[in-house]
């Protein structure tokens, strides 16, 4: 294993400290791993918090600022963050209007999200959690209860913090995030592994010749392994099974074309092209589309492509302005 590391024991932390030392309008926490702005949540203004295993850089601590999260938790390297850390980010967020927890939906993240929601409460802060749960690869695996949180998560944070940033009450940007979410499929294909830090290896084995159809963002086995195919058929297959799963409107799409940490924006961009391609023979248009790492898995080799179905209102709130260290525009 090479990786620019001090310590895997220490790589979330120092992570975390590079991303204080880089961005001084965020405010890093580390003894609690919590991410928030530095100018706080205005009075009034529902609170977006999120989190979950690191490893998938730049979400989530990567998407903390105007316009999308007001604080993120960052567990160890793919393990969900404590349910005292995420009540410690819930607390720093909670501005008088209540707190929206975006939770991808994987065991761990479920109970501790739940826990740090049970205790807020009891302490007054009114929360409403919003379950991502995107992926189509698998409906049940030995990591989640239904469907896989994965992609969909930057479009579902990316709205409901517009839908916040307007004044939303807690009930409207928790209704928006469940729209994008229900509105969303993504699958993705690795071609090689990640490796974790502390294991030194990595998390599972494919011959040179052979791909994992429908990973999961922790390395989560997928639908099957199978031969290593030109890009264009690959995304034919990854699209046969996101349209088969979303739902069918007049609406366009809002496509993200995301690297799992090692490939290349050259192979991206070759991705991209195809899906575009492959969607207008399909009749699908597409309205926005972002094209680079923006849930990623370590330094796993492969792609994951989301869809959201975006009517005018969606579309409305994916452009609002938005200044995080991940995206901005606006």
């Amino acid at each position: 294993m090479k990786k620019l590391l001090n310590d895997p024991e220490s790589a979330v932390a120092d992570a975390l400290a590079g991303l204080a030392a880089s961005r001084p309008e965020l405010m890093v926490d580390q003894e609690h791993r919590v991410v928030t702005r530095r100018a706080g949540v205005r009075p009034g203004k529902v609170g977006l918090v999120s989190g979950g295993g690191s490893g998938h850089e730049p979400l989530h601590s990567g998407y903390v600022g105007l316009g999308m999260l007001d604080a993120a938790c960052a567990g160890e390297v793919f393990s969900a963050p404590t349910p005292d850390r995420i009540l410690v980010a819930t607390r720093a967020v909670s501005a008088g209007a209540g707190v929206v927890h975006i939770v991808k939906n994987y065991t761990g993240d479920n109970l501790s999200f739940d826990m740090a929601a049970e205790l807020a409460r009891e302490e007054g802060i009114e929360v409403e959690k919003v379950l991502v749960d995107d992926d189509v690869a698998v409906e049940e695996s030995t990591w989640s209860a239904g469907r896989r949180g994965t992609g969909a998560t930057v479009v579902v944070e990316k709205v409901a913090g517009a839908r916040a940033e307007a004044g939303g009450d807690l009930k409207a940007v928790a209704d928006t995030a469940r729209r994008a979410d229900a509105m969303s499929r993504s699958f993705a294909v690795a071609l090689r592994a990640g490796t974790v830090p502390a294991a030194g290896r990595p998390g599972f084995d494919l011959p040179e010749d052979e791909i994992e159809i429908g990973v999961g963002i922790h390395g989560e086995p997928g639908r099957r392994r199978g031969p290593l195919r030109p890009a264009r058929a690959l995304v034919a297959d990854m699209l046969d099974a996101v349209l088969a799963d979303l739902p069918e409107t007049s609406d366009p799409v809002v496509a993200v074309v995301s690297g799992l940490g090692a490939t290349p924006l050259l192979e991206l961009y070759v991705v991209y092209g195809h899906v575009a391609e492959e969607l207008a023979r399909r009749g699908v248009a597409i309205a926005r589309n972002l094209v680079g790492n923006y849930v990623t898995s370590l330094d796993m080799a492969g792609v994951s492509i989301t869809l959201c179905r975006a009517d005018a209102e969606l579309l409305r709130l994916w452009d609002a302005p938005v200044d995080t260290p991940a995206l901005r525009w606006g």
